[in-house]
């Protein structure tokens, strides 16, 4: 642990992987794993609405599990997978199929909980790749949204699972 020029607060350095890529950066040991990427990193995609893990905003995927970053150190980050709402595209920079599915089904208006719903439903599909209105429903019931009335997000829950099956299906034909 070494201190920070600026100040006598101490500071590590940490390694993080984030959407595939190692980034290495110093950060007071109680600096918040949202406020990490969004001000380290930059990658302002998570949000941050209530610092308290209630809202879900700040979602991300930890080794492909949704952790809230607004409760995590980055420091406990380190040796683990990281997924934001940027690494949620196509390898070939298209939207992934949860973005497109909120395209599609307009299940975004202010877009503030947006990255968090997204990342959220990708864990959820990847785990229950078929799931109806009630797992729907229940998969996105730790996230919170003040506009949509969650009528179009569960809907783009639905046409995400679609999205993912159809490219499944894709890519089994493309394979033989």
């Amino acid at each position: 642990m070494t201190t920070s020029p600026t100040s006598a607060e101490p500071v590590e350095t940490v390694r993080l992987r984030v959407n595939g890529v190692t980034h290495e950066t110093q950060v007071p040991p109680r600096r918040l794993l949202s406020d990490a990427l969004r001000h380290d990193l930059g990658l302002t995609g998570t949000h941050v609405g209530c610092e308290h893990g209630v809202c879900g905003a700040c979602t991300i995927l930890v080794d492909g599990q949704p952790m809230r970053s607004c409760l995590m150190f980055a420091v406990s980050a380190q040796d683990y997978e990281l997924t934001t709402v940027e690494g949620l595209t196509r390898p070939d920079g298209s939207l992934g199929p949860v973005q497109q599915a909120f395209k599609d089904c307009h299940g975004l208006q202010c877009g503030f909980c947006t990255p968090g719903f997204l990342t959220t439903i990708t864990a959820g599909i990847a785990e229950n790749p078929d799931p109806d209105r009630a797992e729907a429903l229940d998969m996105i019931s730790g996230n919170l949204c003040r506009c949509t009335g969650y009528q179009n997000i569960v809907a783009s829950v639905l046409r995400a699972a679609e999205i993912q099956r159809e490219d499944a299906q894709d890519e089994e034909g493309q394979n033989r």
